[in-house]
């Protein structure tokens, strides 16, 4: 289905220095979040960029999860992942617009997104989004969030995050010097 997509599909952008990027993945449902995984690595190894991921307990955590590591870590971009489907209760648009609220000001604050948190009436909706060989809804978050990095390169080099550094060095998760 994927090759029959009247849909215009940019070139993924090309590099001339390292590219590492951070997926954040809220996997409740986990056979949706496997296939956003699969569709955001092969994209990202198919640029030749690099990447961490890390998991959250769901798709509201997925903002500060992409805070945190915008300001204390050196990520060049970021692509979040999860899926929400609708329920029987008003929780759903909740966790649909607070968490792309999150993404959406965290992208005007400087941190380079691609959005991938899957909306959906239902599960078999899901399952069509995710697929790496339909919909490819994964692999459309790290595509963007490397078009967004090529600009940024493009317009002035790195961006950071608002806050401060501390002057001297400081640890991040389980010790790890920050490099």
């Amino acid at each position: 289905m994927a090759d029959q997509d009247p849909h215009h599909i940019l070139p993924l952008p090309v590099f001339d220095r390292p590219v590492k990027l951070l997926i954040a993945v809220a996997p409740f449902y986990r056979d949706i979040a496997e296939m956003l995984i699969a569709g955001a690595r092969a994209k990202l190894d198919a640029a030749g960029a690099t990447h961490d991921l890390i998991e959250v307990p769901g798709a509201l955590e997925l903002p500060p999860a992409i805070a945190l590591a915008h300001r204390l870590s050196n990520f060049d971009g970021y692509v979040a992942l999860g899926c929400v489907i609708r329920g029987a209760t008003s929780h759903y648009e909740t966790v649909c617009n607070d968490s792309s609220r999150g993404l959406m000001l965290l992208g005007l604050q400087g941190a380079l997104i691609g959005n991938g948190i899957l909306t959906v009436e239902n599960h078999e909706q899901a399952l069509e989004r995710a697929n790496p060989a339909d919909m490819d809804k994964g692999g459309g978050a790290a595509a963007a969030a490397l078009h967004l990095i090529a600009l940024a390169r493009r317009w002035g080099g790195e961006t950071r995050g608002v806050g401060f550094r501390p002057s001297g060095g400081f640890q991040i998760a389980e010790g790890a010097d920050r490099a």
